[in-house]
């Protein structure tokens, strides 16, 4: 009670400055010991036996789709009831006096270019993670800038719901041969139009078959991934110049191609090393490398050069040689091709999905082996955070979740906050803090961090909820954590898109303990939906979180200015952007030391310090996330890409030999 009247003490002198809202009524004093509106303690509710039976892990329960499986139902009128009280009360005490950021306002380029973008992935057709997000966000934002886009991908059909969102591609009827694997083979495109974007989709028979996108059935990878993956490249370089647009002809040869990943790795040494050398086409093209995950590099033995479609005189771009302590035996030379490398030995510039992962991948630690070309390539190489879906993940109309907000009145959040406390079973309480983590159970994600400190975070008033699948014995973790911290803990094991929002909503700190990360989404989703998060200082991570400032002021209109300035990236006022309170917590090593330090001052700021609490979700919340934003730093390196002549011309390629 004595923090909600010093907020409203605080609104009271808003109120006077800015006449913004009528104050409610001021609440009756409460009797010493009695418990606080929307507490739970004092009354001897009974503990629903329901929940203790699901939720003790007799039953499995996997969230299956929409439903709730093992979650308790609670009442919808007594919900309503509660919440026309709350919000009675809550609306004056979280009414934060900031507007909401205005969207972006779209202004037309005025150097309009053809993109081609080419991925194994693209959202919603086929997607296993970020590279298909991207894919699918990316090329519509710069439509909106007018810029002409089309995006190349498979056309997969593999028996499953997915497939039905191909049906609205039609066939081009511009079939293209393309010479690889010692033959010709002819491909298809299918065209479908979307939000302005052409998306095209190649067509072969190795496409479709039942299984994953790049694994069968029992999850091993298709024996001829490398073949199919050469096609798209090969497909793609033809897409330009076959495929006649109703209305608006070919793309040409004057186009920039994005790459992305080493599925697309081929491309620019396609069109270096065959379209402008024999087929003397592509001089203004350019082409670009994006490097979503350096794990991946395509490396297959060298003796399969010849299956790539590439010429001969070209085969030092891909030749790598493994390290010693990876070769199979002695007589193993670890010699490989290696898409990748290939890619960024001859591609225009390199990408990739945030600034911080770039410096990492030219380290032996972060370049898996690539670092030597990629520091070769340093002056080429840039990093640009992926952009969120703004639609999709928006506080203010977000339909897994009850009660909207925004920036401006957070009481919304402290209304999901209860809603999910109650929907996993915890105690409803407002003062203590409910952290969250939704990710893979793997070893890039970290929850083995959070397994090691349980018992330490268990020791600190908290609830914590985890949703991901992944390696056994980590969901086998969070079983046994359930049983054993019943009234803090809650694992939801499998995937459950409504039950991510719900948590992102309803969490006050969101974990994300990554080893490695090179761009991340949940931080961003979180910090939008006002959830602070708490992250290891890697790629992405350091990249988009502001470490909390505890000299800061805890004024909304500095949080606001901070956010701005730290927008603007380095060209930005970097002094007001380190004035503010901060988007969350970094820890710099992975031991739980580190982790518990963080987390036990993210707890006792979120107890003691309200005010600084509200400045920091104000600052998260006030960020430009949107792919929009991202889209004009792609765009600038689109820019810097023509105004450089192509990194590989037909007559530098000799003396480009010795260098290596």
């Amino acid at each position: 009670m004595e923090q909600i009247r010093q907020l409203q003490e605080a609104n009271e002198k808003l109120k006077t400055d800015m006449d913004l809202f009528a104050m409610p009524e001021p609440l009756p004093e409460r009797p010493e010991g009695a418990p606080e509106p929307g507490s739970t303690q004092g009354t001897s509710a009974p503990k629903s036996s329901f929940s203790a039976d699901v939720l003790g892990m007799e039953m499995p329960y996997l969230g299956e789709g929409e439903t709730r499986v093992g979650f308790q139902h609670f009442d919808k009128v007594e919900n309503e009831k509660a919440r026309v009280e709350a919000m009675q009360v809550e609306q004056a005490a979280r009414v934060t006096g900031v507007t909401p950021r205005p969207p972006p306002k779209y202004e037309k380029t005025e150097w309009p270019l053809s993109i081609v973008f080419v991925s194994s992935e693209v959202t919603p057709w086929s997607k296993t993670g970020g590279l298909a997000d991207v894919c699918g966000s990316l090329p519509r934002e710069l439509v909106k800038r007018g810029h002409r886009v089309m995006v190349v991908s498979p056309y997969y059909q593999r028996g499953t719901k997915e497939d039905q969102h191909f049906a609205g591609a039609f066939d081009t009827c511009s079939n293209a041969e393309v010479g690889l694997f010692g033959g010709s083979h002819e491909v298809g495109f299918m065209h479908q139009m979307y939000d302005g974007v052409d998306f095209v989709f190649v067509k072969h028979d190795c496409y479709e078959r039942p299984g994953g996108i790049y694994v069968d059935l029992e999850g091993q990878a298709w024996p001829d991934n490398q073949f199919r993956y050469t096609l798209l490249s090969h497909a793609a370089c033809e897409a330009p110049l076959k495929i006649n647009f109703e209305g608006k002809g070919t793309y040409g040869d004057e186009v920039v191609f994005v790459a992305n990943d080493w599925h697309a790795g081929l491309v620019p040494l396609v069109i270096a090393s065959k379209y402008r050398q024999y087929w003397n086409t592509y001089h203004n093209a350019r082409t670009i490398t994006v490097i979503h995950n350096i794990l991946h590099q395509g490396s297959e033995p060298a003796t399969t050069f010849p299956n790539l479609g590439i010429p001969d005189d070209w085969y030092w771009c891909l030749e790598y040689q493994y390290p010693e302590h990876m070769r199979a035996h002695e007589l193993d030379l670890g010699l490989v091709v290696n898409i990748l490398k290939g890619a960024v030995a001859t591609s225009d510039r390199v990408l990739t999905v945030s600034e911080g992962y770039a410096e990492e991948i030219c380290t032996p630690l972060g370049g898996k082996g690539l670092e030597t070309i990629l520091t070769e390539r340093k002056h080429r190489l840039d990093g640009v955070v992926n952009g969120i879906d703004l639609d999709e993940w928006n506080p203010a109309e977000d339909e897994f979740c009850e009660f909207p907000y925004d920036v401006s009145n957070l009481a919304g959040k402290l209304m999901n906050k209860r809603a999910l406390q109650r929907e996993l079973g915890f105690e409803v309480r407002d003062d203590v803090p409910l952290l969250g983590f939704i990710g893979r159970l793997d070893w890039q994600k970290g929850p083995d961090l959070i397994r090691d400190s349980i018992a330490e975070m268990m020791n600190e008033d908290v609830q914590l909820v985890m949703l991901g699948s992944g390696i056994g014995e980590l969901e086998g973790f969070m079983q046994w954590a359930e049983n054993t911290y019943n009234d803090k803990f809650r694992g939801w094991v499998g995937f459950n898109v409504p039950v991510a929002h719900r948590i992102t909503a309803g969490c006050d700190i969101l974990l994300m303990p990554s080893r490695f990360e090179p761009c991340g989404l949940n931080q961003l989703y979180a910090m939008r939906y006002g959830t602070l998060p708490i992250a290891h200082a890697t790629g992405g991570l350091s990249d988009t979180i502001t470490r909390h400032n505890p000299f800061a002021m805890d004024d909304p209109e500095v949080a606001v200015a901070a956010a701005i300035a730290s927008d603007e990236g380095p060209d930005g006022n970097r002094e007001m952007a380190d004035l503010g309170p901060g988007t969350g917590w970094l820890f710099d090593t992975m031991d739980t030391w580190s982790f518990m330090y963080c987390v036990s001052n993210a707890c006792k700021l979120f107890r003691e310090n309200p005010k600084m609490w509200r400045a920091m979700q104000i600052q998260a919340m006030s960020q430009d996330l949107s792919w929009y934003h991202a889209a004009l730093k792609w765009e600038k390196i689109f820019e810097w890409s023509k105004i450089d002549p192509p990194h590989c011309e037909i007559n530098q390629q000799h003396e480009h030999h010795h260098h290596h």
